[in-house]
């Protein structure tokens, strides 16, 4: 949203009809991880650059602020919330209190549906039993835990500063403490990690017990320290021969383990273990991103935060929007972006959506092994196994 605070009104035409999320960015993390390009912000990184406004200790203030604004923007949109999603940065640096006050804001402007899906995202070392049952009992029902490897020398490699065992820990204790839903997160390809030592990683997230895991290849973001240590040849990078290898290794271990998958990096045991705010940004519905360099979608129209938490907290301190820009999405960016996103889903995507090219592509994946023949008969395009580690290509193709 730009800096006016306001909507165009077709935003909210039929409205009713899509469900209504929220995110709120904590951009706050203990170190910085050498492989994340995050919108993140270390203590020393924020001395002297943002002052009191950019401190933890009143970031629940200054987000519950723009909770207000955004009811004031919707205005009598009177949808419940059906799901939020604290994310970071590392949400579990606040006191479990203040993530508690600031989905209360949610609830108290917003109201939230009965069986609304509420997550935080946890760095494993900075929660304990006390802290996560706080949070269960303050209204959180899900959990994700960054995990990332169970081998020390990836976790290394990655920055990771948790100690090996402590993910799988902390998913004993969330279902101590009443969470219903409980992600692990992992990453693959990290430079020096070996089948045998993803092997390990994905045996140790199954046995840990979750009923979710999300397992994505990692990406090597250009201006991260990771970036700088392979551009410098201290270390290899892996190549997509071998993050396919490890794609295919997650996908057998956890099927047998009785996880399904529903979107490419993406796993659960039922349909309720989903994280259904995710199915949010792929279905394309209505969120609004609070917090520094959160980005929102409502009706067509796409808008995002200032970065700087400093910039971010003195804008609401004065009563202004902390929007920096906004793009009106047309009818053709809209088609593009949910063929982009729902072929990813196992559900996939309508052929109904695809141009002429597009559907010749899609014939010609078909043919290639990369789409399902029983959905494509009956009007679908669903990646295969096969499809999905070439996901990225069949999508550029089906879009034409």
């Amino acid at each position: 949203m730009p800096e006016s605070g306001a909507l165009p009104p077709h935003a909210l035409e039929g409205a009713a009809d899509r469900p209504l999320g929220f995110y709120l960015h904590v951009p706050y993390c203990a170190t910085r991880c050498g492989y994340c390009d995050f919108n993140t912000y270390t203590a020393t990184e924020l001395r002297g650059s943002g002052g009191v406004l950019a401190s933890r200790d009143n970031y629940a203030d200054t987000l519950t602020d723009e909770i207000r604004l955004a009811r004031k923007v919707l205005g009598d949109d009177s949808r419940p919330v059906r799901t939020v999603f604290v994310g970071g940065g590392t949400p579990t640096l606040l006191a479990a209190s203040d993530l508690v006050r600031m989905l209360g804001a949610v609830r108290d402007e917003f109201g939230l549906a009965d069986d609304a899906e509420i997550t935080t995202e946890a760095n494993p070392e900075s929660v304990d039993p006390a802290y996560l049952a706080e949070l269960r009992a303050g209204g959180f029902n899900r959990i994700s835990f960054g995990m990332q490897s169970a081998k020390r020398h990836v976790l290394q490699v990655l920055d990771r500063t948790h100690t090996p065992g402590r993910p799988e820990a902390c998913v004993a204790e969330a279902h101590a403490a009443g969470f219903e839903h409980v992600n692990l997160d992992l990453i693959y390809g990290t430079p020096g990690e070996t089948d045998d030592d993803w092997r390990e990683s994905i045996a140790a997230a199954v046995g840990a017990g979750p009923d979710h895991v999300s397992a994505y290849a990692l990406i090597v973001e250009e201006g991260t320290g990771l970036a700088r240590r392979i551009r410098r040849g201290e270390i290899p990078m892996t190549d997509d021969d071998e993050h396919a290898d490890r794609y295919l290794i997650a996908d057998e271990t956890l099927a047998a383990a009785g996880f399904s998958w529903y979107e490419v990096s993406n796993w659960a045991t039922t349909t309720a273990g989903r994280c259904l705010h995710n199915e949010l940004y792929w279905r394309g519905a209505d969120w609004w991103g609070a917090g520094p360099g959160a980005h929102s979608h409502v009706g067509g129209v796409r808008w995002w935060n200032v970065k700087h938490p400093g910039a971010y907290a003195a804008a609401l301190a004065e009563g202004r929007s902390p929007g920096a820009g906004r793009e009106l999405l047309t009818a053709e960016d809209r088609r593009v972006e949910r063929i982009l996103l729902e072929l990813r889903l196992s559900e996939g995507v309508e052929l109904s959506l695809l141009r002429p090219a597009g559907l010749g592509a899609a014939r010609k994946a078909l043919d290639d092994g990369l789409l399902d023949a029983g959905p494509y008969g009956e009007g679908r395009a669903v990646l295969t196994l096969r499809g999905r580690l070439l996901a990225d290509a069949v999508v550029r193709d089906l879009v034409d």
